[in-house]
């Protein structure tokens, strides 16, 4: 379930010993791993940088990170990032030559320069379709393109395969490629369907990040892990009416400054080394520097007018011209941002070859929760992630061995809900996601997180009565998924009663390691147990 980093790769490792379907709920160029810009974090020049890649890891993580995935990470990235290139993925070389060296760049709270990078800011793209086009040559890897998983089957306490419908809802959907209802055995499932920033009003993920893994996986008896760590990427294109863009804090690693409505760079004011501080740092730093008495929010911008040593346009073509259809310009224009949900820390509890608690499940990637960024991820360590931890869940899969059990067929067609019932999902939703960004965004507090778990119930309740009637649409199937997911975060950010890494409680602003230097799950009771790694 899913056609990212994770996902594909998983895939290519399975496919050598059996048959693989590969379900996406849109094309399968349209994931989060598609849309990353940065690039991939990677230690390829030996032992030492490998040991200072994980040292970063570990600070940036703010005391949280689980070692072991984490020495899992980054000892084995260089060996899945060179095995990627050897299948086609073009990174940006010195002199644009194929054997030139390969660039590399930094990012906030790394050590040294060690993000690769394709066509200077559309590295996610160049990933996704590298493996994409892998995995296409394999003739036992079956893909199912614009489809949903709308349920895992179990049977003894153990996943044996899922329901499939069709996602309608987009006019991009060609009738000839969408897939019936149908029940699909398998002997095993594994859920890398990235994360859910679409939980929150202000995103920077694509549409189709709604949760729909983690909410089938929890549904199913799954456990859920440190749900309450959201972090909020801190530089997103603010601008009215234009959509909350990612402006890659590569930029930053470049030499962009933040500065205040006054031009005043302000980073030292919140952290030693200024914008390539930590990611939660920067973040609240500009929700702060943004407040005002009178209720108006300050601008803050993101400035690259000084840079002189790089050409700009050609380091940063993508989001360069994204820029144009504003009028505004890096080389020339200071660029309004605000912080904006980019990337869930927690998700599926997994141990560090993708098993979950139940059977038959794998997760990875996004939608999975090993630990590997504890509180906080260091910048471009997620699509390392989806190729270590994909490939790492694909093992798993394959030396359990479990047997393809026989399951009952289930032939239904339901009714698809009615226009005006449509509408009233997508106010159900927006209601959800305003209510998310109001009390469990970049700083909470008690007060706020209970109205929120109050707003949530509300809005799940009003889900479950448009379902009564057996209809049924990709939006609702979205909706419940994006309410299961609030409501986990909710929950888990109620309980932890600190401020740690994205976890900011504005009612308990101090790091509590006495108490809560330990990962928080989510059981099958509905509770939420602190447990050490």
């Amino acid at each position: 379930m899913g056609a990212g980093v994770a996902g594909l790769r998983a895939a290519v490792e399975l496919a050598r010993h059996g048959d693989v379907l590969v379900v996406t709920k849109e094309s399968l160029n349209e994931s989060n791993t598609h849309y990353a810009q940065g690039g991939i974090a990677v230690a390829m020049e030996g032992d030492e940088d490998v040991s200072l890649h994980l040292e970063d890891t570990i600070k940036a993580g703010d005391g949280l990170v689980y070692r072991p995935a984490a020495e899992a990470l980054v000892s084995e990235g260089p060996f899945r990032v060179a095995e990627l290139i050897e299948w086609g993925a073009k990174f940006d070389r010195e002199g644009n030559s194929p054997a030139g060296e390969l660039l590399r760049t930094r990012e906030g709270a790394h050590s040294l320069p060690r993000i690769l990078h394709a066509s200077g800011d559309a590295t996610g793209a160049e990933i996704s379709r590298s493996l994409v086009a892998f995995a296409s040559l394999h003739k036992r890897i079956h893909f199912a393109e614009w489809t949903m998983v709308t349920k895992l089957v179990t049977k003894g306490g153990r996943v044996v395969g899922v329901d499939l419908a069709p996602a309608r809802g987009d006019a991009l959907a060609k009738p000839d490629a969408q897939t019936k209802h149908a029940r699909i055995a398998a002997r095993a499932v594994l859920i890398a369907a990235g994360g859910a920033g679409q939980v929150y009003s202000d995103t920077t993920n694509p549409a189709v990040a709604t949760g729909d893994g983690i909410a089938l996986a929890e549904m199913a008896g799954a456990h859920l892990a440190d749900m309450e760590f959201y972090q909020f990427h801190p530089t997103a294109f603010f601008y009215p009416g234009a959509p909350r863009f990612l402006l890659s804090e590569a930029l930053r690693g470049e030499g962009a400054y933040l500065i205040n409505d006054k031009g005043e760079r302000f980073m030292e004011r919140y952290h030693p080394l200024l914008e390539l501080a930590p990611r939660d740092v920067v973040a609240r730093a500009i929700a702060r520097e943004s407040m005002c008495e009178s209720g108006v929010a300050r601008a803050v911008y993101l400035d690259m007018r000084h840079v002189k040593n790089i050409d700009v346009h050609a380091r940063f073509p993508g989001i360069s011209a994204f820029l144009v259809n504003y009028s505004l310009d890096l080389v020339r224009d200071p660029i309004p941002v605000r912080p904006a949900a980019h990337y869930l820390m927690g998700g599926i509890k997994t141990d560090l070859t993708g098993r979950t608690n139940l059977a038959g499940l794998y997760a990875a990637g996004e939608a999975a929760c090993t630990g590997v960024h504890g509180a906080n991820r260091l910048a471009s360590n997620s699509l390392l992630e989806g190729l270590v931890f994909g490939a790492r869940a694909a093992q798993s899969m394959l030396a359990d061995d479990l047997p393809l059990e026989t399951i009952e067929d289930a032939r239904y067609a339901p009714e698809e809900l009615s226009a005006t019932e449509e509408g009233q999902v997508e106010a159900v939703i927006a209601e959800l996601q305003q209510m998310m960004w109001a009390n469990a965004g970049l700083l909470r507090n008690a007060a706020a997180l209970r109205r929120g778990l109050d707003a949530q119930k509300s809005c799940a309740a009003a889900l479950l009565e448009l379902a009564a009637s057996g209809k049924t649409s990709r939006r609702l199937s979205e909706g419940h998924a994006l309410a299961r997911v609030a409501h986990a975060i909710l929950q888990s950010a109620l309980a932890r009663t600190e401020s740690r890494g994205a976890h900011f409680r504005s009612d308990f602003p101090k790091r509590d390691d006495e108490h809560f230097k330990m990962h928080s799950v989510l059981g099958s009771d509905g509770k939420v147990a602190s447990e050490n790694w």
